[in-house]
């Protein structure tokens, strides 16, 4: 029988059933963050049309080459600005590189060599010889500066209509623990053993956002770094990869409550509470501390004023606890070109002689100028009973309060006013379309009494270098820094042992030349370093 005719216009029917299709294959987990790498280095990182909006004044620098794309604040996030970091783990954890979590995890590995004309160091033995430079302490080395894992949920400070919260939480591991520890959270680490490497979780906090109260307002509660500076504790955050003296010397982390609040788009201002800088709350240390910030931004966001008062209190001498006075200058030259200046003058009343052995005082663990030491808060006799004692020293200097050299007679003074002041420059030139920068860096430093040097003096010190990127997730920082030192008393304050000098000074045989003092020790005036870093984001 012949088949029925089609009718005009309908497609003929097939007498077997479609073949069922098979879903592609979801790629693997590496397989996945391997693909987030190419697409970041080839610039086709798809971005999500739907991302939240910056309000306010526009972005003052690229970023990358510079860490960010608005000028430094600490203790808050950028309130009205969206997020503008890539997250490469997170995307191969989510599968899909716009829809991502806000709870991410990310980090990187910062490692780092330098060459230096310091040649004494001995990390074994804990001689950083290159301080005070940072973070290339010990010369002539290859070292892990940081390996960071960061879990971070960030609030969305770019809307004013509902309240939002966010954390963070930071476990760093490396050489540069060093740097961020704080005095009773690990920290027999660095002031009892003086370890190279060590662990810090430098961050801990929550974010409380607050869209009505001014323009914004971020409540951080927690331990975070501290509010002013140019530069910045972890590796991706710094121009550079060593650090000024300056930034070294002063105040690194915070545990406490800090409010920040955008006023309008020139004004913001914060203020807060804390035990002191790089202080838990639980250490003899501590001390009710009040700090307060002005920012004022202006030429559409191309400069920014930051004057701060960092610590409020006694001013009276305990760990780190800082009486700091701050202000630093962003400006905006041209799209190309940029500079940053701060300034600040810092103290600490009746501190501890370093010479506290030979100023008639007792001994007290709380006045001491050494919260912790390996000795157990007693005196060690090296050469034998009735020898010189000692207390061996755990980094937290004493104040050199008079003249060191063996020809002084009498009693020492117990205590004295501990003050020094610093300026730095940075000068910044983005190129090659902004995969690469520029950086100048020039500073002096004043350690009047060397409590935060461990030798008094003048430091002046200039550096040039690079930042080469890779997309937004390799960074490569080659420098080349010049120190030099002026010191009183003929003291000297390069390639030795932080302190070192002071104190060969202090022993030293009596009528022995203090020029003869300082060539027995080895200690130098000048140094140059050559250095260079690499960051691998993940």
């Amino acid at each position: 029988m012949p088949a029925a005719p089609i009718p005009a216009g309908q497609a003929p029917v097939s007498s077997t059933s479609a073949a069922p299709t098979t879903p592609p294959a979801t790629p693997g987990f590496f397989t996945r963050w391997g693909r987030a790498y190419i697409a970041d280095w080839t610039g086709v990182t798809p971005t999500d049309p739907n991302a939240p909006k910056r309000r306010g004044t526009p972005p003052p620098i690229p970023s990358p080459p510079y860490p960010a794309s608005d000028w430094p604040i600490g203790g808050t996030e950028e309130i009205g600005v969206p997020d503008y970091n890539t997250y490469m783990l997170q995307q191969a954890i989510d599968k899909d590189p716009i829809k991502l979590s806000r709870v991410k995890w990310y980090g990187w590995i910062a490692i780092g060599a330098n060459g230096s004309t310091n040649n004494r160091g001995n990390a074994g033995k804990g001689i950083a010889a290159n301080a005070p430079l940072a973070y290339d302490a010990y010369p002539n080395m290859v070292v892990l500066d940081q390996l960071a894992l960061y879990t971070e949920r960030l609030a969305d400070v770019t809307q004013t209509d509902h309240f939002d919260w966010g954390f963070r939480i930071t476990n760093l591991y490396g050489q540069d623990y060093r740097y961020t520890t704080s005095h009773g959270i690990l920290s027999q680490q660095l002031l009892v053993k003086n370890s190279q490497y060590g662990y810090d979780p430098v961050m801990v906090y929550a974010d409380l956002y607050f869209p009505k109260l001014g323009q914004g307002s971020d409540l951080r509660i927690g331990r975070y770094v501290s509010l002013p500076d140019i530069e910045a504790q972890l590796a991706p955050n710094n121009y550079s990869y060593s650090h000024s003296i300056l930034y070294t010397v002063d105040c690194y982390t915070m545990v406490g409550a800090n409010i920040t609040t955008k006023i309008d788009d020139h004004w913001t201002v914060q203020a807060g509470i804390s035990p002191g800088c790089d202080t838990a709350p639980w250490t003899h240390d501590a001390k009710l501390t009040g700090n307060f910030c002005a920012i004022y931004t202006f030429r559409n966001g191309g400069d920014a004023i930051n004057v701060c008062d960092n610590t409020l209190n006694d001013g009276k001498y305990a760990y780190n606890n800082l009486t700091a006075f701050y202000a630093t200058w962003y400006h905006r030259i041209s799209p190309h070109w940029h500079t940053d200046t701060e300034g600040w003058y810092q103290y600490m009343r009746d501190t501890p002689s370093v010479f506290w052995i030979n100023t008639g005082v007792p001994y007290n663990k709380v006045t001491s100028p050494w919260p912790e030491n390996v000795s157990n808060y007693k005196f060690l006799y090296p050469n034998g009973p009735g020898t010189a004692p000692v207390t061996p020293s755990t980094l937290n200097f004493g104040a050199v309060c008079e003249d060191p050299r063996n020809t002084y007679t009498g009693y020492r003074h117990a205590y004295c006013y501990a003050p020094e002041w610093a300026m730095t420059n940075y000068i910044e030139h983005n190129f090659w379309h902004d995969t690469a920068s520029l950086n100048i860096r020039n500073e002096i430093v004043n350690d009047i009494k060397g409590q935060r040097t461990g030798t008094p003096g003048y430091y002046e010190e200039h550096m040039v270098g690079f930042d080469f990127w890779a997309g937004t997730t390799v960074t490569f920082r080659p420098e080349l820094s010049y120190i030099h030192a002026f010191s009183k008393y003929g003291l000297r304050a390069l390639d030795i042992a932080p302190g070192s000098s002071v104190n060969a000074m202090d022993n030293a045989p009596m009528g022995q030349l203090p020029v003869n003092t300082m060539k027995g020790i080895g200690a130098k005036t000048q140094a140059l370093v050559l250095a260079a870093d690499i960051i691998w984001h993940f």
